[in-house]
């Protein structure tokens, strides 16, 4: 398969809105959104949850567009949890025909853009089917250099340490890692997508202040902005906010800086 031709650019926003022009080794490489509010948009209106899902496709659609634009080279999109499976039947079936659906309806125009799909996530319980389609869109992008957009389905950020260690206990037991070896890299070349850089900017929509077991590990030092709009109300407007928010922020790291006191008459 071909790599998209390099002059393959997202859709402009309907407004005519354009990112903010920020110093570019000020932007966040790394964004992790949670996509949270559908359910709560859709009771507004008196229509079924799902209608809110469908609506969010949108949103995340433009949001790829405006991480484009503005310069972020990673975007983690939260798409279905290990702990989604608590839902209704209905609500997991539809989430399972939707994701499947999405991932077919838009890899060739995410393909058009540049950008690279990875699939994060474990494969137990999670349909055949959404399997193969997210794999069929890894392949088809694999060569794309631009925005790399990890799709987070079945994925909880303790299952993944939790994998990691267990995996990395074998190697210890089988001989091919010594205990006293172990450190944080070590650890973290045993995560499912040991190549994913940190999170700089974890984001989530809907006012709702928390992180909900994503990219645990990877979110360390991560800046984190909490939005009030409803994710299908959402849009790259927003995530610009979000970016220059970041950019605005005194990143230390765990470290200190003095600032000199003001001198006195």
């Amino acid at each position: 398969m071909t790599p998209p031709p390099p002059s393959a650019q997202p859709f402009a926003h309907p407004s005519g809105a354009r990112p903010p022009v920020l110093p570019a080794d000020r932007l966040p490489r790394h964004v992790a959104v949670v996509m949270d509010g559908n359910g709560r948009w859709a009771n507004q209106r008196g229509l079924p949850r799902t209608k809110g899902h469908e609506a969010g496709e949108a949103a995340l659609l433009d949001v790829v567009a405006g991480a484009i634009e503005v310069g972020v080279t990673h975007l983690s999109a939260y798409a279905f949890s290990t702990e989604n499976w608590k839902r209704s039947p209905d609500e997991v079936r539809f989430l399972m025909g939707f994701n499947r659906e999405v991932i077919r309806r838009r890899r060739d125009q995410l393909h058009s853009w540049g950008v690279r799909m990875r699939w994060v996530g474990r494969r137990p319980r999670l349909w055949g089917s959404v399997i193969k389609e997210l794999e069929v869109a890894q392949e088809l992008t694999k060569h794309n250099t631009g925005l790399t957009l990890y799709f987070c389905v079945n994925y909880g950020g303790r299952a993944e340490i939790g994998d990691a260690v267990q995996r990395l206990a074998e190697d210890v037991a089988r001989g091919r890692l010594k205990p006293r070896n172990v450190d944080e890299r070590t650890v973290a070349r045993y995560l499912p997508e040991p190549d994913m850089p940190d999170v700089d900017l974890f984001v989530r929509s809907s006012g709702e202040q928390r992180t909900s077991n994503f990219l645990l590990w990877q979110s360390a030092y991560a800046e984190m902005v909490f939005q009030d709009r409803l994710w299908p109300d959402y849009d790259r407007r927003d995530l610009w906010e979000a970016v220059q928010e970041y950019v605005d922020r005194e990143r230390r790291y765990g470290g200190a800086v003095d600032t000199p006191a003001a001198p006195t008459a």
